[in-house]
């Protein structure tokens, strides 16, 4: 755990007896106590269908699932190409980027770019949200609709810019895609029960501007950064322009830092 979860009680769970030796490693792999269901902890919870996150005052338990839902929804009825994302990325006739997701979170925009043809890996710090993606991947590789989509996606649990000061430059990738943590809003309700479980296990964003600098060093032809539109840029960082919709800017930093 890094030190913004600290102050913060975790613990993995299981609501099934035949599941519990499997709990007890991923327990022992994340160095968390496996405990009782406990509705007052944060659990990471092994089920017979998937893996989940129960937090307190959340209401129902958080999962990823790439194969029904939402994301079903964005593959079968997506914008295209011609979506803001899609021309963000640089995704036009005879042009598939490869892509680094430097903030995967609930991976749905990485989703969004691999149902689009772009081979992409997640890099994804938070070790709790990690292993949600790794299940979802898990089981949507079985999916027949889902199956060429996630293998063009690759998972690593790790802080991206350890990450990117470590590759080697033979590895580094077209475009780099961030998707920092929005700033928190006064009023919780307002905020999407998957956002505030986000906020609550990654804490403050801290290192939004490092990272940008770092990948523009990284990228081979641009960075997109996705904020709200009318956030400030990220380490006051102009860029090179903007692709807008209705609630969302995408920054592109397409010359060398």
């Amino acid at each position: 755990m890094n030190s913004a979860q600290s102050s913060i009680t975790f613990s993995v769970s299981t609501d099934s007896t035949e599941l519990i030796p499997s709990a007890e490693i991923i327990a022992q792999t994340l160095n968390l106590p496996f405990a009782a269901l406990n509705p007052e902890q944060i659990q990471l919870v092994l089920t017979k269908l998937h893996i989940e996150i129960r937090a307190p005052e959340l209401g129902n338990a958080i999962f990823i699932d790439f194969i029904h839902g939402k994301n079903a929804h964005r593959r079968q009825f997506g914008g295209g190409r011609g979506q803001p994302l899609a021309k963000a990325i640089g995704l036009k006739k005879g042009a598939t980027p490869t892509v680094l997701d430097v903030t995967a979170g609930f991976g749905r925009d990485a989703f969004v770019l691999a149902t689009l043809g772009c081979k992409i890996t997640l890099i994804e710090r938070n070790p709790l949200i990690a292993i949600l993606l790794d299940d979802a991947l898990t089981r949507a590789i079985e999916d027949h609709d889902s199956k060429e989509i996630i293998n063009r996606m690759s998972l690593i649990n790790t802080d991206a810019i350890t990450y990117l000061q470590s590759i080697d430059s033979s590895l580094f990738p077209d475009v780099i895609y961030m998707d920092p943590m929005y700033p928190s809003r006064e009023k919780s309700a307002l905020v999407k029960k998957d956002m505030r479980l986000l906020h609550q296990l990654a804490g403050p964003d801290t290192d939004s501007g490092e990272l940008l600098s770092i990948s523009r060093q990284t990228a081979q032809k641009r960075v997109i950064v996705k904020r709200p539109k009318s956030a400030p840029f990220v380490g006051k960082q102009k860029p090179s322009t903007s692709i807008e919709s209705k609630n969302t800017r995408y920054d592109i930093y397409i010359d060398p830092q």
